[in-house]
């Protein structure tokens, strides 16, 4: 694992001409003690968990209050049932197909171990090399991550939260917010409001870490975004991808490294071999990827996604 990400990181350091200092261990730590177990079928941090389905296996994340309240609906499980025994109760008597496919239909981050495959390179046209701000809604790892990295490689970057929404990191994992957000200018502005469109509009680049639709509620939708700036480089990080059905589906670090093969075979069943490791990866991929871009005066959209990450590397160990 580690020479893959030594390896990534190298082309990193040259795209940012030497400016960012690239340590392969540090890169896939939080930088907190979040009293993390090993990895083995469950995460080390007992939100994910492999599981045997009829036919194979699917990693099922189990974060949110809301993901637990909607196991019943999909294992048919009793209302108070443990969320945990049901999903392994109920996964060996369905397909893997099956069992993802009626997850993905409730929104639950759920994924087929191996289903992703490596993605082609997203298309980008050439536009003007501006000196504009690079603005980062992002929340959570990935994003920000990028954002730092770009921040490091010598841009200036503007960390954007909602008042609303704020990213709970800071709170979380402060250390790890540090190393992500402390480089950056950070301002607190509506998401839905004109000052914010104004911001994108003069910005060189954009870092999401949202689902199209979502945005687009927000009215940061890829026609109007480049409209006002047709010479903008859009980081789109998601969970399966920008396009078609995988932008309606949610995923986090460990069901979506599991979805790419970043996983360990013990025998017949799959093992985590890291924490949330799609996550770091991805916004390694993705700085990588827009630094070359913004150096390069390219503009359009960046599709990021961490499965497809994942996947990436998974090919890469092979």
């Amino acid at each position: 694992m580690l020479d893959a990400v030594t390896a990534a990181g190298d082309r990193l350091v040259a795209a940012s001409n030497g400016r960012i200092a690239f340590d392969a261990r540090r890169a896939l730590s939080r930088d907190d003690d979040l009293s993390l177990g090993e990895p083995g079928q469950w995460s080390p941090n007992r939100h994910c968990r492999l599981v045997r389905c009829r036919d194979g296996w699917m990693a099922v994340s189990l974060a949110r209050e809301d993901d637990r309240d909607l196991v019943p609906a999909w294992t048919g499980a009793a209302l108070d049932a443990d969320p945990w025994e049901a999903v392994i109760s109920a996964a060996p008597l369905r397909s893997g197909a099956d069992m993802v496919a009626a997850g993905v239909e409730l929104h639950l981050p759920v994924a087929l171990v191996g289903e992703t495959s490596p993605p082609a390179p997203s298309l980008l046209a050439k536009g003007a090399k501006s000196e504009g701000a690079v603005v980062d809604l992002s929340a959570l790892w990935a994003g920000p991550y990028c954002g730092a990295l770009i921040a490091e490689a010598g841009h200036r970057v503007i960390k954007i939260e909602s008042p609303g929404r704020p990213d709970p990191t800071p709170q979380h994992t402060p250390r790890l917010d540090a190393r992500l957000n402390g480089a950056k200018t950070r301002q607190r502005m509506a998401f839905d409001g004109g000052e914010l469109l104004e911001t994108i509009g003069t910005a060189r680049a954009l870092i999401t870490s949202g689902r199209p639709h979502a945005l687009a509620r927000l009215g940061l939708d890829e026609a109007r975004l480049f409209s006002l700036n047709p010479d903008l480089l859009w980081i789109a990080i998601t969970a399966h991808g920008w396009r078609r059905e995988a932008a309606m589906r949610v995923g986090f670090g460990d069901d979506c490294a599991a979805a790419g093969g970043l996983v360990r075979w013990n025998g017949d069943a799959p093992n985590f071999i890291g924490d949330a490791l799609a996550d770091p990866l991805s916004g390694i991929m993705a700085a990588t990827l827009a630094i070359e871009a913004l150096a390069d005066g390219r503009r359009g959209l960046l599709d990021i996604s961490l499965a497809g990450t994942a996947a990436t590397f998974a090919k890469a160990m092979a």
